[in-house]
């Protein structure tokens, strides 16, 4: 019997977020990885590009600063996706690369973990 995992949908890690559109903004995500509905992103500071928040970073990346909605595929280009960035309340259990500093991080943006 082969057993399926189901991938992690988008936005699914949201408990509740601001009406309307407020909670989300489009942004664009450095080329690199594939990445996951739930990522952790940081600002690179010199290009303004979002990447995979990285605590020992020096570019920007080591804060945390909003939350990926949507999964992305590998590239070797800027790709364009949505990201949770203000006023949402989001399930500890669906996110990667959370750790304390970044929750603290992310509390200043009201991005809260439950």
């Amino acid at each position: 019997m082969t057993i399926k995992k189901e991938p992690i949908h988008a936005g699914e890690f949201l408990l509740s977020e601001g009406a309307g559109n407020i909670s989300r903004e489009t942004i664009n995500v450095a080329a690199g990885a594939a990445l996951y509905s739930g990522q952790i992103l940081g600002l690179v500071t010199a290009s303004g590009d979002f990447a995979p928040y990285d605590p020992v970073a020096e570019d920007g990346s080591e804060t945390a600063v909003a939350i990926l909605y949507g999964s992305l595929g590998e590239s070797d280009i800027v790709r364009r996706a949505r990201a949770v960035v203000r006023l949402a309340e989001v399930s500890e259990a669906h996110l990667t690369g959370l750790d304390p500093d970044a929750e603290q991080s992310l509390a200043t943006h009201f991005l809260i973990v439950r």
